[in-house]
């Protein structure tokens, strides 16, 4: 189940994000997007009542940015990222985004082939990106816009 993320939620977040990533966000990083960050659109992940993944997706006007994503790596590469990432794609339509936008360490192959396998193109690298200065891609997909409409602009 998918569901926004509560407060009582972070701690199980701040867990798994430090199990994952180098350069971890931590507790104020989570509390800041879920009470002060306007355009934070924070959910989670459980199975079988269990908290296993999570993601922070910031939606400004016709742009949704994926701010933060993780799955803890016992339920990795069992398609839960995947079911995630389709629920985050559906949620920006939804909100009337065209474009989503994320970066990603250029050393993380695994997560740029499932970017790419589901749409998404390097358009620019991010210069010593990461507090560690390894740089980043910066990744877009085109997820709305003009195909969605039924009339012709200027009609």
């Amino acid at each position: 189940m998918i569901r926004p993320l509560e407060k009582k939620d972070i701690l199980q977040v701040v867990k798994i994000e430090n199990e994952l990533f180098k350069n971890p966000w931590n507790q104020e990083n989570f509390e800041y997007e879920l009470e002060n960050n306007p355009f934070s659109h924070l959910y989670v992940l459980e199975i079988d009542g269990k908290l296993i993944g999570y993601f922070d997706l910031w939606i400004t006007f016709d742009k949704a940015d994926l701010a933060n994503i993780g799955i803890c790596k016992a339920y990795q590469r069992q398609h839960f990222g995947q079911m995630m990432f389709d629920f985050l794609l559906d949620l920006a339509k939804q909100e009337g985004c065209e474009i989503m936008s994320l970066e990603v360490r250029v050393s993380n192959t695994p997560a740029i082939t499932f970017y790419e396998k589901n749409g998404f193109e390097k358009v620019n690298i991010r210069k010593n990106y990461y507090e560690d200065h390894e740089d980043a891609f910066l990744m877009v997909k085109a997820i709305g816009g003009f195909e969605d409409y039924d009339e012709t602009i200027g009609d």
